[in-house]
């Protein structure tokens, strides 16, 4: 199922096999990043799914508001006994998810499929 969203930050936000996948696109700064976490936790509850893959493919930059969004549904999901995982990141993501501790706790993947068989428990 794909639902396409213009909301800035999202090209496009869908459960695949259970797993909530949300491509982001442009600058994850302070003008965007409110209504992203508002969207991005409203699919969550609507789904019922209780794991999540940021695609930053389409990423050019991302802020403390940004690494502060994804960290938050980090936690969210792990106290539900969920998880989230990271693909897509180019190597100026890479540095900055790296310099903020985020890659300590959350994994990266090659791409989707791969992000989406760990979430569910085909490799970690």
């Amino acid at each position: 199922m794909r639902i396409m969203y213009c909301n800035p930050g999202i090209v496009e936000i869908g459960v695949f096999d259970g797993v909530l996948v949300v491509r982001l696109q442009g600058e994850l700064d302070l003008g965007v990043s409110e209504g992203l976490r508002v969207r991005i936790d409203k699919e969550l509850d609507r789904q019922r799914t209780k794991n999540l893959v940021f695609n930053f493919r389409d990423v050019k930059f991302i802020d403390s508001s940004g690494l502060g969004l994804v960290l938050g549904r980090y936690k969210k999901l792990a106290a539900q006994g969920g998880g989230v995982a990271l693909t897509g990141t180019n190597s100026t993501i890479d540095r900055i998810l790296e310099l903020s501790g985020l890659f300590k706790i959350m994994r990266g993947y090659a791409g989707e499929s791969e992000a989406i068989r760990a979430l569910n428990g085909g490799g970690r």
